[in-house]
């Protein structure tokens, strides 16, 4: 134990210093007036009462929720065939399957999203075969679809690893005593298999929802500044106006959003095992 613990301790000073220490100072600047610094610190809670009670803001935090939301609903119905598929397959052709889908994840996710701009773009590949079925004179690049497909083709890769993992574990006998028994292969995988994939779905929609929510540089490549997201306005309080106050605030208010979701996804994770904390 104290082997293990010795072997710890440089984990736990690297976390300490890349993780703990700036999230402190971030949550200490988010209760500094403007302009002060660490050495004169000001307690207040300006920052949180204008995020609040300006209703942008708060329309910009629904419209994060909603197209995480979106996002994590789409990688689910997309992703969760395909993990099926590649999870029922031979192992040869498993490790093939796998391999396809996490070869777009071996490029630089800025790199694969700046290529989406091509092909959305007007003249673009995406738009010249829409334009054979007549359906050319559609904007596609610099919308919320162009948005939501950039965050679905970035997260979808987490959803089916994630929910492939969950059924490769899975024990097979289990669904042919489901079929001995005269279960019907629709009653078998809403009984035996969908219950236990639960778990890689579940940290799939973690995997997805997370990242989506806070994502800063899909909308601002495909949605061209035209769809601002709460990652986008953190952003802008840094960078552009130097608000860095304000913009501390709203990123303590994601940081808790998240924690709450994780817990609230951690809860339904312990219940699905039947109440069994590990």
């Amino acid at each position: 134990m104290k082997r293990f613990s010795q072997l710890a301790f440089p984990y736990i000073v690297w976390a300490a210093l890349m993780l703990v220490l700036p999230m402190g100072l971030i949550a200490m600047y988010s209760f500094m007036e403007q302009g002060n610094s660490i050495i004169s610190f000001s307690f207040t809670l300006e920052h949180y009462v204008k995020f609040f009670t300006d209703k942008d803001f708060l329309l910009i935090l629904w419209r994060s929720l909603l197209i995480a939301v979106k996002t994590t609903v789409i990688c689910l119905l997309l992703g969760y065939p395909a993990a099926y598929f590649i999870a029922r397959s031979d192992e040869k052709m498993q490790n093939i399957l796998i391999l396809c889908v996490t070869i777009p994840m071996w490029i630089n996710m800025l790199v694969r999203t700046y290529a989406w701009i091509g092909l959305l773009s007007e003249g673009g590949l995406v738009q010249q075969i829409l334009s054979l079925i007549g359906l050319g004179d559609i904007e596609l690049l610099y919308t919320e679809g162009a948005v939501l497909l950039g965050m679905v083709y970035n997260f979808l890769p987490f959803m089916i690893l994630q929910v492939q993992t969950s059924l490769s574990k899975m024990d097979h006998s289990l669904l042919e005593a489901s079929a001995d028994l005269g279960a019907s292969p629709a009653q078998t995988f809403w009984k035996v298999t969908f219950p236990l994939s639960i778990p890689g779905v579940i940290n799939g929609i973690t995997l997805v929802f997370l990242p989506a929510v806070s994502s800063f540089f899909i909308p601002k490549l495909l949605g061209g500044g035209q769809y601002f997201l709460i990652g986008n306005m953190i952003e802008n309080q840094f960078i552009t106006v130097g608000e860095w106050n304000f913009g501390s605030a709203i990123s303590m208010i994601m940081a808790v959003i998240m924690m709450l979701l994780m817990m609230a996804v951690r809860k339904v994770e312990i219940r699905n095992r039947g109440g069994r904390e590990e």
